[in-house]
C-alpha cells in the first residue's frame, strides 16, 4: 500500500474556469489520469502476489527490509529532481518514526507472515478493510470527524463482510484464520496510522512527497536494526525472489506513491481513494489465474460486502447550492 494515507493528502485547490481559448492552448498530459488510476490499482493489487512469492524463501523481516529500501529509492530520486527538502525538527522526525512503524514496518511484516499461511488473494481481501479501520480510528482520535448514520452503517456492513470472509460459521481453527488475523492486523495498523499522521504531520509545511520519503527513511532504519539483531542473512536468494521484492518495493511502495500523487493532483483525492476498491479485485484475479490459488465462495462474497461497506462509510452527501446571490 501507499506510504501516505489519503487523509494526509493536501486539498486540491479549485480555480476559476479558464476561457475556451486558453483551455485549447493548454498542453494535454501525456498520460490520462484514468490510465494512471488503473495502473495504481494493478500495482497495489499485485503486491500481495509478490509478497506470497517472496514469503516462500525469505523471512518476513527481510521482505519488509527489501521492500523499504527499494521503495525509498524512487521517492528519493523524485525528491531530488523536484529539489524538495526533508524535515529538520526532532519532533517531526519522532512522529515520522511512529508513522513509519504503524504504516510500513508492522503491516509490511504482518503481511509477510500472512503470505506464509494464506493465499495472496485472501491477503488482498483482508486489506480491503483498511478504509473501515481508518474511518473507525479517525472517529475515535480526530475531533473534526463526526459519526453519521451512513458512516456507522458502512462500518457495520464492512465488518460483517470481514466475518463472512473468515467464515465464522465454520469455526476458526487452523492456519488460515491465523493468517487472516495477521492480514487484518496489518489493516488495523493502517487504520491507526492514518489519523495519527493526519493529526501530527499534516501541518508541518512539508509536501506529501517530502514527508513520505522521510517516513520511509525512518522505517528503513527501524527494520534494518530489527533484521540485524533478530535474523540471520538468508542462505540463498533465488532470482525470482529478488525480483519479487524489488518489484514490490520499487513499484508497490515507491512508484505507486508517485502515481497516487499524480491521480490526486489531476482527479482529486476523493477519486484517488476509490482505488482501494479495485486493488482486492486485482489481487483475487492474479492469485487465482497466475498462482492457481483456490478461494472458498464466502471469501469473494465477503470482499464485495467489505467494499460496499467502505463505500457507504465514505459517502458524503452533496450540500445543496445556496439559492440567490
Amino acid at each position: 500500500m501507499s506510504a501516505l494515507p489519503s487523509d494526509s493528502r493536501p486539498p486540491v485547490p479549485t480555480a476559476p474556469a479558464a476561457p475556451a481559448s486558453a483551455a485549447a492552448q493548454r498542453p494535454r498530459r501525456a498520460v490520462d489520469w484514468r490510465l494512471k488510476f488503473l495502473l495504481l490499482a494493478l500495482v497495489w493489487g499485485s503486491s500481495f502476489m509478490f509478497i506470497g512469492i517472496a514469503a516462500q524463501v525469505l523471512v518476513p523481516v527481510h521482505i519488509t527490509l527489501g521492500r523499504m529500501v527499494t521503495g525509498l529509492l524512487p521517492l528519493a530520486a523524485v525528491l531530488l529532481v523536484r529539489r524538495g527538502r526533508l524535515p529538520r525538527g526532532a519532533r517531526t522526525w519522532f512522529h515520522l518514526s511512529v508513522t513509519a512503524f504503524l504504516l510500513n514496518v508492522v503491516p509490511f511484516t504482518l503481511f509477510g507472515y500472512a503470505g506464509q499461511l494464506i493465499p495472496s488473494a485472501l491477503s488482498g481481501i483482508c486489506n480491503a478493510a483498511t478504509p473501515l479501520f481508518a474511518l473507525l480510528f479517525s472517529l475515535l482520535l480526530l475531533s473534526d470527524e463526526r459519526p453519521t448514520r451512513a458512516r456507522l452503517a458502512g462500518l457495520g456492513l464492512g465488518f460483517l463482510g470481514v466475518l463472512v470472509v473468515f467464515g465464522v460459521w465454520t469455526g476458526l481453527a487452523g492456519a488460515g484464520p491465523v493468517g487472516m488475523l495477521l492480514a487484518v492486523g496489518a489493516a488495523v495498523c493502517y487504520g491507526i496510522g492514518t489519523p495519527y499522521l493526519r493529526r501530527f504531520l499534516s501541518g508541518t509545511g512539508h509536501s506529501p512527497l517530502e514527508l513520505s520519503t522521510a517516513q520511509l527513511i525512518t522505517g528503513t532504519v527501524q527494520i534494518g536494526i530489527a533484521a540485524a539483531l533478530f535474523t540471520d542473512a538468508p542462505a540463498a536468494l533465488p532470482l525470482p525472489v529478488v525480483a519479487a521484492v524489488a518489484v514490490l518495493g520499487a513499484l508497490g511502495t515507491g512508484f505507486a506513491y508517485v502515481l497516487q500523487y499524480a491521480v490526486i493532483r489531476e482527479a482529486g483525492a476523493t477519486v484517488a481513494t476509490t482505488v482501494t476498491y479495485l486493488a482486492p479485485v486485482v489481487a483475487i484475479g492474479l492469485g487465482v489465474l497466475l498462482l492457481g490459488e483456490d478461494l472458498a465462495w464466502n471469501e469473494p462474497v465477503g470482499a464485495l460486502i467489505i467494499i460496499a461497506g467502505a463505500a457507504l462509510a465514505q459517502y458524503r452527501p452533496r450540500r445543496p447550492a445556496p439559492v440567490g446571490g
